[in-house]
């Protein structure tokens, strides 16, 4: 369930960053550039986070069991 979130907030982050930078080259630059740079600057700030949010907690789930824990 935690690895399916992860994988949802990882996608709608990347999703948003494709769109930032589609809008801003093709739609927001024709009416100011600097709108568009400013777009593209957030856009390129979100996918280190969707990287970090895709993998928060992942280490916890493969690393392997200490083997002192009741079964």
């Amino acid at each position: 369930m935690e690895r399916r979130r992860r994988h949802r907030a990882y996608f709608w982050l990347m999703g948003t960053c494709v769109v930032l930078i589609l809008l801003a080259w093709n739609v927001v630059r024709l009416w100011s550039t600097t709108a568009a740079i400013v777009m593209s600057v957030v856009a390129a700030l979100i996918p280190p986070v969707a990287a970090f949010v895709g993998n928060q907690g992942a280490l916890d789930e493969s690393a392997p069991s200490a083997g002192d824990e009741e079964r």
